[in-house]
């Protein structure tokens, strides 16, 4: 019996396939990176519209809740015994609190300030990290990235425009939504070190929907029908759109998918002029255009420096 043997001649090398597979695997996590910011903008626009109806602890505790129906799958998928282990106790506390801080400010701000405005507040949160990781982390910063946060923070005074009289305090409230994004993301840092994603997805969203429901009592107003249909979709939008993120820094170098986060201005832009017909101001663009060019000199610069950061990116969603 004679065993043919097949032409290998024509078949791409080794290398060649390697090269194919991490370009498509990359493509792909650029793809659930653009989707996930889809959803989460479309979360937020259902926010903006029910945040005029009902308070905005309501609306954290409908976004905490059914999110567990997507990131339970998540977490069904890669094992419970990692969801409930915790190492950090304190650190968990930490990260909860400066967490829901945060959703609660992001979604008062896009109840009552035009969505695009919210989302470009929101790019400074680099800035912020790399300024606040100086006296909570020890970090060395050098004078090229401190140059980047001046940079960073000149592109928020122009966003939130003090000079054109008294400072919006609505805007000042998404301002200090993103400051307690930065300790958010900060605190995943630290908790990178000790414990799983799973463990910070589920304590974070299982905390959040005991707060935010103790509150309940006080702030509820029951929804009709279609309300609550659309108060369940939010969870249910958050949930996929942080799985989806989840899924992008899983599959992608931090440097080439973090980027596309700001492409969050154009669906929030898009959704903003369609449903309300707001249009951001001039001094969005030009402040936005600064924080980007400032919050991309300082990841790839992080990159460079191989910053034990791209761990809690992928733990990590704002809203």
């Amino acid at each position: 019996m004679v065993i043919a043997t097949p032409d290998v001649s024509s078949l791409p090398a080794a290398s060649s396939l390697a090269s194919e597979n991490s370009s498509n695997t990359t493509k792909r996590a650029i793809v659930f990176m653009v989707a996930s910011l889809a959803f989460f903008a479309l979360m937020d626009a259902l926010v903006k519209d029910l945040g005029t109806r009902y308070s905005t602890m309501q609306l954290v505790f409908f976004r905490s809740l059914f999110a567990f129906v997507p990131l339970g799958y998540l977490i069904y998928r890669t094992g419970w015994a990692d969801a409930i282990k915790i190492n950090n106790y304190t650190g968990h506390a930490l990260r909860i609190l400066v967490g829901v801080a945060a959703m609660f400010c992001f979604f008062y701000a896009f109840a009552h300030m035009p969505l695009a405005d919210v989302v470009a507040i929101s790019f400074a949160a680099p800035v912020f990290v790399v300024a606040l990781s100086v006296p909570l982390l020890g970090e060395k910063v050098g004078p090229k990235r401190w140059t980047a946060v001046l940079i960073g923070f000149a592109g928020v005074l122009i966003m939130v425009n003090p000079g054109a009289g008294i400072l919006d305090p609505v805007a000042v409230i998404a301002l200090i939504g993103t400051v307690f994004f930065a300790l958010a993301m900060i605190a995943l840092r630290k908790l990178g070190r000790t414990e799983s994603g799973a463990s910070v997805v589920f304590t974070f969203t299982l905390a959040c929907t005991a707060l935010s429901g103790l509150a309940l009592p006080f702030v509820w107003i029951t929804p009709d029908l279609q309300d609550l249909a659309l108060l369940i979709a939010i969870g249910l939008l958050g949930g996929i759109g942080q799985i989806f993120m989840t899924f992008a820094f899983k599959h992608g170098d931090v440097a080439v998918v973090a980027p596309f986060e700001y492409t969050a201005i154009l669906w929030a832009t898009l959704l903003g002029f369609v449903f309300w017909g707001e249009i951001p101001g001039l001094n969005i663009w030009v402040g936005v255009a600064v924080v980007m060019l400032s919050g991309l000199f300082i990841l790839f610069r992080e990159a460079n420096l191989k910053l034990p950061r791209g761990h809690a990116r992928r733990l990590q969603t704002k809203r």
